[in-house]
């Protein structure tokens, strides 16, 4: 078996908010991955006195315990009881209702003889390739199909001169429209601390045969081909399989600084935190 990851901060200065792990039970059968992209939260308060690199190895750590501890429950299960854990270690000292109270992206798959399972929950990309070569990315589109007054905002955004007073006005206009669609019926869903959020996850299930390797990657990574458009998803595989996790990072990397101001290829932040793991199974 063959199994590679790097995560890599988009600022030196920061704190890395992603978060990577696989679990290979003692038994040597099956095993899990986990991956997490935290959401940065705006300046001011958030009702929390915990940092986002704080959830996400709580619910990271949940998660890898569950997911190879209790094969009895889903994967909609185990991250519903992996929200709740974390919730509960913050519940007393921390406003959970808040809108932007620590939240993440997640995939989590878990594998055995016989099946893989997997879970996805906001806009982290899965990969399953075959043993044809074949491969379908499994996505949660939902944030990149919110309603059309979005796509609106935000083309208004990038149309204004960059660092100017109307640009950052109708930046804030525009991620208030996006805030508020956060966890919302008709919007889109994070892992938070609300564990119904789990039941919005995107989930199937695979014959092992049929499943030769996987790969999940945080959006800071998945810019290659969500951003810079340098191929699609399968390349984007295959290339992990050549050249590995860190030589893809260092890809993304090189293509944010060859566009700094995201002139060509526009996008919220000139480098994002990221993270990706590939498994061959």
């Amino acid at each position: 078996m063959r199994i590679e990851l790097a995560t890599e901060p988009g600022d030196p200065a920061r704190p890395n908010e992603d978060y990577a792990a696989v679990m290979l039970p003692a038994s040597g059968q099956g095993g899990s991955l986990v991956l997490l992209d935290g959401v940065t939260p705006p300046a001011g308060d958030v009702g929390c006195l915990h940092s986002v690199p704080w959830f996400t190895a709580r619910l990271g750590g949940a998660l890898g315990e569950l997911s190879v501890s209790r094969r009895d429950m889903t994967l909609s299960g185990i991250l519903a009881a992996a929200i709740s854990r974390t919730a509960d270690a913050h519940r007393q000292t921390c406003d959970l209702s808040h809108p932007r109270t620590p939240q993440a992206t997640v995939v989590l798959v878990r594998w055995d003889d016989e099946q893989v399972e997997h879970l996805v929950l906001s806009d982290s990309a899965l990969l399953l390739a075959g043993p044809d070569g074949q491969v379908t990315p499994v996505l949660d589109e939902r944030l990149a199909e919110l309603p059309p007054r979005i796509g609106e905002l935000r083309a208004a955004v990038r149309a204004l001169p960059l660092g100017s007073a109307e640009r950052a006005e109708a930046g804030r206009v525009y991620g208030a429209a996006v805030e508020a669609l956060r966890n919302a019926e008709d919007g889109f869903h994070t892992a938070a601390a609300d564990p119904s959020a789990a039941a919005r996850a995107i989930t199937g299930m695979s014959p092992r045969t049929e499943v030769a390797a996987v790969a999940a990657l945080t959006d800071g990574v998945g810019r290659w081909v969500e951003v810079f458009r340098q191929g699609d998803w399968p390349e984007c595989l295959a290339l992990l399989r050549k050249e590995g996790p860190q030589r893809m990072v260092d890809r993304v990397r090189e293509l944010e600084r060859a566009d700094p101001e995201g002139t060509a290829h526009p996008r919220g932040k000139r480098h994002d935190d990221a993270a990706v793991v590939y498994a061959e199974l």
